[in-house]
């Protein structure tokens, strides 16, 4: 399932769900400007808007696919040995897929993959920070060390949540 973490200006909000960062954000005596809003998606680091506006729940039109259970059916392209290998799978192609994607989903993000998140979040919300650009370097050179030096002075939710995609907690060094 997919998780996205809520900053206001540089104060984090809320981590989680979609349902939970709305209830989040809605639950507050005020809502922060839009300006001063950011959710990211915490798999990617890329921001992402939410409607926070109350709209009343709709069904979805009559499809391919099971809609009522959130399944849609969308084309997808495979060599004809792919799909000899899926039809021989428990509970056939879909199933199948499904299981992958969920595997690949629950599998921690490369450490490519992590510093391009940790890049994609604070090119949104640290840009403009004292030494953005070494940061941004000692990251890609895998140097949380330095990265964490650099970062000193700006707000701990910033800092930490970056570190956090580049250095998942498995491979962060233990606390002094």
């Amino acid at each position: 399932m997919p998780t996205y973490t809520a900053f206001a200006k540089d104060m984090w909000l809320a981590s989680g769900s979609r349902d939970h960062i709305v209830e989040a954000l809605r639950a507050l005596p005020e809502l922060p400007r839009a300006d001063d809003l950011l959710v990211f998606d915490d798999a990617s680091g890329r921001q992402i808007d939410f409607d926070l506006r109350t709209v009343a729940p709709h069904e979805p039109a009559a499809g391919p696919g099971r809609p009522r259970l959130g399944v849609v059916a969308r084309e997808v392209t495979l060599l004809p040995r792919h799909w000899d290998w899926l039809k021989d799978q428990p509970g056939g192609a879909s199933a199948a897929l499904r299981r992958l994607v969920d595997a690949a989903q629950e599998q921690p993000l490369s450490p490519e993959a992590g510093r391009d998140a940790a890049y994609r979040f604070l090119s949104a919300i640290a840009g403009d920070r004292e030494n953005y650009e070494e940061a941004i370097r000692a990251i890609y050179q895998g140097d949380q060390d330095r990265f964490l030096q650099l970062a000193s002075t700006w707000p701990p939710a910033v800092r930490n949540h970056a570190a956090g995609f580049a250095w998942p907690v498995s491979s962060a060094p233990s606390a002094p």
